[in-house]
């Protein structure tokens, strides 16, 4: 199998491109791996909580040839043994999921949107009381990333590593607005439904 087969038909996620794009600058142990992660803030676009699904996919990583055992031994600082490394296929692999994931969009079904399509099921009140805590629960997110960023800056970081927090930001200020809104019409009665309302709806759709 090709470097480029194998870049194509392994399927891709969020943690095998950062295991990938974290071994694409040294060997490292799994441990570091997620240690690395997190230290570089990644780990609020990347999963990597659990370590046993960072060892499952570093495993199926190996097992398609997109990274390799670069040596195995004891080390004091990190628990794991193992050192992996990038092989050629899985740099050609990295860059060409980072290429796909920035250029096609994809539909990713988050809760949110599929929760909102059955909003209707709530009362209006109801629906109006959970979605003022969540917009509650974005603003402080908002505030948190914007911290984030100051003492990002605040460091001198290069925007380069800072472009997933300024999307983070964008999406989830547009949400907060969002939010707002639709509190606010549900709040003067410009947003509201009924059962009977619906019914209705429903009759006229299925005449």
């Amino acid at each position: 199998m090709t470097a480029s087969t194998q870049a194509t038909t392994f399927k891709r996620s969020p943690l095998a491109m950062a295991v990938l794009g974290i071994l694409h600058l040294e060997p490292m142990h799994p441990y570091a791996i997620q240690r690395r992660i997190k230290e570089w803030g990644k780990d609020k676009v990347v999963n990597v909580g659990q370590r046993a699904q960072l060892y499952k996919t570093i495993a199926r990583l190996q097992e398609a040839g997109l990274v390799a055992v670069r040596e195995t031994g004891r080390d004091q600082q990190y628990p794991e043994r193992t050192i992996y490394e990038i092989t050629d296929a899985g740099r050609v692999a990295c860059l060409a999921w980072i290429n796909e994931m920035v250029s096609t969009p994809r539909n990713e079904f988050p809760e949110f949107p599929a929760a909102l399509s059955f909003l209707m099921l709530l009362a209006p009140a109801q629906a109006r009381a959970e979605l003022e805590k969540r917009a509650n629960a974005v603003r402080a997110k908002l505030n948190e990333i914007d911290e984030g960023m100051a003492q990002a800056r605040k460091y001198g970081l290069p925007r380069i590593t800072l472009l997933e927090d300024e999307y983070q930001r964008a999406i989830t200020e547009a949400e907060l607005r969002w939010l707002e809104g639709v509190v606010a019409d549900l709040a003067d009665g410009g947003l509201t439904w009924s059962w009977e309302s619906l019914a209705r709806f429903q009759n006229q759709t299925t005449a």
